[in-house]
């Protein structure tokens, strides 16, 4: 099993940002130092307190200057908000720039307040989300190409640079709703999903829907993201992380409320999301979906989740909310890294 971590940089109003990107990749450095096989920045916009990560591949670009094995991925780009050819040619410069290290995450994401801010009808995400990734393939793939779509058009088009990595850099799918995991099925690409959209018990069913639908021979990859605080003690790790990862679950109700006010198709899995975080405690978290306490309880819970969802890469969320401070962070990495990791890959 792989073990990554992820990160969509809160920025609190005692924070300054500059701290902030300066913490994200001081972790990326050390997580390269511990043997992490990943860091994943997640893409998200106009909402100061839930992140400030509108260009996580400029993040990414940077990080990759101060490491040297790391993988470095984005958790995801958000392909509907987005001209197809400006994004094929951002993440094939990160490719480069980090000498072929970009792990290229995509999906349509999930706040009403992204398409508005970008002025996209959310209603039409899937399709231009379908079409984006099409003509990215293409641009990465072919030295001159063309496409007509629906929402998107080029003619007789070369595109640089290329990614360093061939074909293109890996592509893995944010999974959340019942028919997207059937769709990164038949595209035969891996995916990220988490407990904190789908319950466990749908979490299965779904994945059990997309490896189904994989084409004879391929094999499924999946990433699962859960939080995750190491510390001394399960009474510790929850003085440490409870205020944060509680304040995490408070803006998310808030950036998801609208689409418990509006129904637009295909993003009813997060409806149902919404009900469940107005209502959602710590324990439930700690006892559903956490990774909190000493190394010895960690090891234990990873490897339940191991046993029944077959994990491919754990992504461990060590700042839910962004509140804990860095120096905490650190610890809690070097602790899961040190004392956890190794007895669970």
């Amino acid at each position: 099993m792989r073990f990554g971590f992820f990160d969509q940089l809160p920025c609190a109003d005692s924070q300054s940002e500059s701290q902030r990107y300066q913490d994200i990749i001081a972790q990326i450095e050390l997580g390269d130092e511990l043997g992490f096989n990943t860091a994943w920045l997640g893409e998200l916009h106009f909402g100061r307190s839930s992140s400030i990560l509108a260009c996580p591949l400029m993040i990414l670009a940077a990080a990759a200057q101060r490491t040297k094995r790391i993988r470095l991925g984005t958790a995801v780009t958000l392909l509907p908000l987005h001209s197809p050819i400006k994004m094929a040619e951002e993440a094939a410069t990160a490719d480069v720039l980090s000498g072929g290290r970009l792990e290229f995450g995509v999906g349509r994401g999930t706040a009403p307040v992204h398409y508005v801010g970008y002025n996209v009808p959310q209603e039409e995400s899937r399709e231009r989300f379908e079409e984006a990734l099409a003509v990215i393939v293409k641009a990465w793939t072919n030295d001159r190409f063309s496409y007509q779509g629906k929402y998107f058009q080029a003619e007789d088009l070369t595109v640089v640079p290329k990614p360093l990595q061939k074909p293109h850099p890996p592509i893995r799918l944010a999974a959340n709703s019942p028919d997207t995991f059937a769709i990164a099925g038949r595209l035969g690409v891996p995916i990220f999903a988490s407990p904190l959209i789908n319950p466990l018990e749908k979490l299965r069913e779904y994945m059990t829907v997309h490896r189904e639908a994989l084409k004879p021979g391929v094999k499924q990859d999946v990433a699962l993201a859960f939080p995750v605080h190491v510390s001394d003690s399960r009474q510790q790790a929850r003085r440490e992380c409870e205020a944060s990862l509680m304040h995490f679950f408070r803006t998310a109700g808030e950036r998801l409320r609208p689409l418990g006010e509006t129904a637009i198709k295909g993003y009813e899995a997060f409806q149902q999301a919404l009900a469940r975080l107005e209502r959602v405690t710590y324990e439930a978290v700690d006892r559903h979906m956490g990774i909190f306490g000493d190394p010895a309880h960690c090891v234990e819970r990873i490897r339940t989740l191991q046993q029944e969802f077959h994990i491919d890469e754990f992504i461990g969320y060590f700042n839910q909310g962004g509140l804990v401070d860095h120096a905490t962070v650190r610890r809690s990495m070097e602790l899961f890294a040190r004392e956890v990791m190794p007895h669970c890959r």
